[in-house]
């Protein structure tokens, strides 16, 4: 298999913690120059000295703020104007709160159709037309199990991932015809900080022990475990590859068999 993505350039978001920081780190051993993104600019800096430079890579970031489309927008038009060739984008964004849909405000639906669907597709434009001229794109969109069964206890979650969903469908039939595939990585529960946020205001709703949630948590799993981040940068890091060159429009779950269906 050809795994090798020497003078490759990947930009990746969300990119200074848990599934977007381990799919940089992946990304840069297989020999990418890396761009991180995301609102941290200490955390930028930190990453980009944990990226893997042996290949002679070179790392960069953008600091931007997914909660201002414009902002991102700004700056990463401004990147590409200095950078124009970008053959990997990696759209990773931390997911809204948790509660039950019937709560949610209304407002709690825009910032997050904004934060992920807006914000990745504003990506997606600044992006496309270099991939059009290598004739080589990857597009893959970190996004949840709930894009095949909605997850209860995360009404907004589910509806917005399943947007982002069908906007990654749409996209891999109008661009394949140019080299670019576009598909779904699909993490099932990940040791980050967002399942240990989860687990707490579960346990807070329930009034239960946070242990005693987790424990309901991981019987749900069959390996029995959570997920480390690596491993689902292990499935980004796949679809980036020349090696995936036909896998295009489809999502790839990555949840130790959790999801009820296939």
């Amino acid at each position: 298999m050809d795994l090798n993505l020497k003078n490759k350039n990947a930009l990746v978001c969300g990119s200074t913690q848990g599934i977007g920081k381990a799919s940089a780190i992946e990304l840069a051993l297989l020999g990418a120059n890396v761009t991180l993104v995301a609102r941290n600019e200490d955390a930028l800096k930190k990453t980009i000295s944990e990226l893997d430079a042996s290949k002679g890579q070179k790392h960069s970031y953008v600091c931007a703020d997914f909660s201002d489309p414009n902002d991102l927008k700004s700056k990463i038009e401004n990147f590409i104007s200095k950078n124009p060739v970008v053959h990997i984008l990696v759209n990773n964004t931390g997911g809204p709160k948790g509660g039950p849909i019937i709560n949610a405000k209304p407002e709690e639906f825009t910032q997050t159709f904004s934060n992920h669907l807006i914000c990745n597709h504003i990506l997606v434009q600044a992006v496309v037309e270099g991939m059009k001229k290598e004739k080589y794109g990857r597009i893959i969109n970190v996004i949840s199990t709930s894009v095949k069964a909605p997850l209860k206890g995360l009404g907004v979650s589910n509806t917005i991932r399943a947007a982002v969903g069908n906007w990654s469908k749409t996209l891999s039939m109008e661009l394949a015809q140019f080299g670019i595939t576009v598909n779904n990585v699909l993490p099932g529960m990940t040791n980050t900080g967002r399942i240990r946020d989860l687990i707490a205001a579960k346990a807070k709703a329930a009034n239960k022990a946070e242990d005693e949630i987790a424990k309901e948590m991981l019987s749900e799993i069959p390996a029995g475990r959570l997920a480390e981040a690596n491993e689902i940068a292990n499935a980004v890091a796949f679809l980036a590859t020349p090696a995936a060159a036909y896998i295009n429009g489809t999502n790839v779950t990555v949840d130790g068999g959790r999801t009820g269906n296939l």
